[in-house]
């Protein structure tokens, strides 16, 4: 487990390989636990979205243009926001997401529509996967570890749901619904990985499994 450090992104760039933090030996209750006290940022992976594709001119108006929540993906994101609720994790709200209409939804199905606002930000995680140069990578890594060292609203999380990072670099690969547990440090400190969470563990958790 280590910071997110403008250094270590240099050592990804220049070595082709950037491994983040690991999860900690803590057990999955103890972070439950942790995030009922809150002061964390809950980073979540949208549901299951085999609808449809992803079109090269997509609008982030029109879903029919991109990749969008399956059954299972809707059915996913409604069961994670009952099992936060059931545990008592308190969420911030409004719960911000990426625009995609995957992210979006997904958020609105956990939370409601009325507790969700579009960040546009979160989109930038999604354009890594694409062929960028080095210095979009770059930047992009370094305005999210901006985004994510800002401590939480005390006694409560802040949520993001957006998108997997490509393999070795930022929160790595996520499935649908993964849930990255993040600890800011504050300004100019970076943040820690303290663990992550699947789908099925919070269900379990939450005596829903």
């Amino acid at each position: 487990m280590y910071r997110l450090t403008a250094l270590a992104i240099s050592l990804f760039l220049f070595f082709g390989a950037y491994h983040t933090a690991e999860a900690s030996e803590i057990s999955t209750s103890s972070l439950i636990n942790d995030l009922q006290k809150g002061g964390y940022i809950l980073y979540v992976r949208h549901g299951d979205a085999t609808v449809g594709v992803d079109q090269p001119d997509f609008s982030l108006t029109d879903c029919s243009t991109q990749r969008n929540l399956s059954a299972v993906g809707k059915e996913q994101a409604e069961k994670y926001g009952h099992a936060i609720r059931k545990l008592n994790i308190p969420v911030h709200f409004p719960v911000e997401a990426s625009p995609l209409c995957r992210t979006l939804q997904t958020a609105q199905i956990a939370f409601g529509a009325q507790n969700v606002k579009e960040n546009t930000f979160w989109l930038n995680i999604y354009k890594l996967s694409q062929n960028l140069d080095t210095e979009n990578i770059n930047s992009t890594i370094q305005a999210f570890t901006n985004e994510v060292e800002q401590t939480s609203p005390a006694n409560s999380n802040r949520l993001i749901v957006a998108h997997s990072f490509p393999n070795g670099l930022g929160l790595g690969e996520l499935s649908s619904m993964e849930t990255v547990i993040i600890k800011p440090l504050g300004d100019h400190k970076g943040y820690q990985v303290v663990g992550k969470l699947k789908l099925e563990d919070v269900l379990q958790q939450a005596g829903m499994s």
